[in-house]
């Protein structure tokens, strides 16, 4: 064989190999616009195969070039890992030991009996029913729900998705403070419509509430709430932003504003200026409903609470809110200055017990429900918010990676990779609804599974009778306390017995 031969071959050889590199790269191509499982994929086809290669090699070479298990922020890989594993119903098991520091100031351990509760013996969730003195109160049982997220701030298909899925499994979810759009209502779920300081699908000409536009939302039997929102915890005095390249005509249109500007809040309600004025807000919103109606706060100065607790109790149990949504500042959001999300408002972890605590010491706690909010992604997050005293808890970013999410924070553009907080056509159609719906049923579900594995490990039937002596916390010396030593367990008194205490804040 000569070399001019040998060098035809080659060439044949050659052009046969790039031929067939680029027969795969289309066949890939078409397999993954064609799919509807993986939104990267399906966004980025061939390409996005490559986010999948690196993060399974991540699992082997992070300890050298990557961030552990525990070390990012907001969500660790660790928390990240758990949710997509209980949103695509796989197994959640590990091996070997926890990647899990159990030493650092703040953990939280729960505390397992001799003696744990056999399936046989555990039951379901109690029913709670909110708004018994309302003409239509709201009864579930369900513990783990979706909070607020809009329209606007996401997309179509993810209100789609997050409504099937919420149907599916059962819990309610919460619109944001974007108005009630078709899509909410399509998939079938329980419904907790969100009054923004905009007034947003519920707003006259003035900006101010429409107790007609009010009306229609809470003739849909789907609306089971109503809930007022004081704050959020990610930008608490500051009213909520989407920038104006994601007002599109469909949400200026629910919205009640303009297209392609942007949508900004204001930082409060402008009616209401005092305790007082709060009561009458949400007289007039249950009123005019006949739906259970709460409101949402972040909480900073709390001596406000034993105001607004005392004006009840003077006023009548009736008058009192059906439930308050505690969010925590480590809240998450579509948008929102950097010094607010860092350095303003209460974690949860405080807020929490000292509002539940406050209920009790003005024999509030039975008729006042609480929805905790902030960071309650894993079954732990869940469990503590329960012993603490919630009797709900919500999650927004853990919905958002049953959706898909893979924390690209870019939910304040329009460029996010996976379709959830985007309205770029081209980037939605990788979020299939139909699909990701069963995944944020399968979240809820696992998520209240192991929620009840760890209230059956501490010795009780069902995850509400898990109560602060369940848990530890550990302190400054590295060993743990109760955590009702932490925060001590009030008993509730009578409404004619509570007296106001002297705290900060009040104004």
């Amino acid at each position: 064989m000569d070399v001019v031969n040998l060098i035809e071959i080659m060439a044949a050889l050659f052009i046969f190999a790039i031929g067939a590199v680029v027969l795969v790269v289309i066949v890939l191509f078409i397999i993954d616009v064609t799919q509807t499982q993986h939104a990267v994929r399906r966004n980025f086809p061939v390409v996005g195969r490559f986010r999948y290669l690196f993060e399974h090699m991540g699992e082997f070479f992070r300890q050298y070039f990557f961030s552990m298990d525990r070390e990012e922020m907001p969500f660790n890989r660790a928390q990240r890992s758990w949710t997509y594993r209980a949103a695509k119903d796989i197994s959640n098991t590990v091996a070997f030991g926890s990647t899990r520091d159990l030493n650092p100031i703040g953990t939280v351990l729960f505390v397992n009996c001799p003696y744990p509760t056999l399936a046989s013996d555990a039951s379901q969730p109690e029913e709670i029913t909110l708004g018994t003195d309302c003409k239509h109160p709201y009864t579930t049982n369900s513990i783990c729900n979706i909070s607020g997220m809009s329209y606007g701030a996401i997309s179509k298909p993810a209100v789609l998705a997050l409504s099937s899925g919420a149907r599916m499994a059962g819990c309610w979810m919460n619109t944001g403070e974007g108005g009630l759009s078709p899509h909410h209502l399509a998939g079938g779920a329980d419904i907790i419509f969100q009054i923004g300081t905009a007034k947003y699908g519920v707003r006259d000409k003035d900006g101010g509430l429409d107790d007609d536009k009010l009306r229609e939302v809470a003739s849909h039997d789907q609306v089971r709430m109503f809930e007022l929102k004081l704050s959020q915890g990610a930008k608490p005095g500051k009213g909520g932003i989407l920038p104006g390249g994601k007002v599109t005509e469909e949400i200026a249109h629910i919205r009640g504003i303009t297209p392609g500007h942007d949508s900004l809040s204001p930082n409060r309600h402008p009616e209401i200026n005092s305790h007082e004025d709060l009561l009458v807000m949400l007289e007039r919103v249950r009123n005019i409903t006949g739906k259970p109606t709460g409101f949402k706060a972040v909480i900073g100065a709390y001596g406000w609470l034993d105001v607004l607790f005392k004006e009840i109790v003077a006023r009548g149990l009736e008058t009192a809110p059906d439930f308050i949504t505690v969010d925590g500042a480590e809240g998450g959001t579509g948008a929102a200055p950097m010094p607010l999300i860092d350095a303003v408002g209460l974690p949860l972890k405080e807020s929490l017990p000292l509002v539940v605590d406050k209920l009790k010491e003005y024999g509030l706690r039975e008729r006042i429900r609480v929805i905790a909010s902030g960071k309650l992604v894993t079954p732990a997050d869940v469990a503590w918010a329960l012993c603490v005293g919630a009797d709900f808890t919500v999650s927004a970013r853990g919905f958002m990676f049953a959706l898909g999410c893979i924390q690209a924070l870019q939910c304040n553009k329009n460029t996010c990779p996976t379709g959830i907080t985007t309205h770029n056509l081209r980037l939605q159609k990788g979020l299939v609804p139909e699909d990701k719906a069963q995944r944020v049923a399968n979240y809820a579900r696992n998520l209240s599974k192991e929620v009840c594995i760890i209230a059956h490990s501490c010795g009780v039937p069902t995850p509400r009778r898990l109560r602060r002596y369940h848990a530890r916390v550990v302190m400054q010396n590295g060993l743990s306390i109760p955590l009702d030593e932490l925060h001590p367990e009030l008993s509730a008194a009578a409404p004619a017995e509570a007296t106001p205490a002297s705290h900060p804040g009040i104004s």
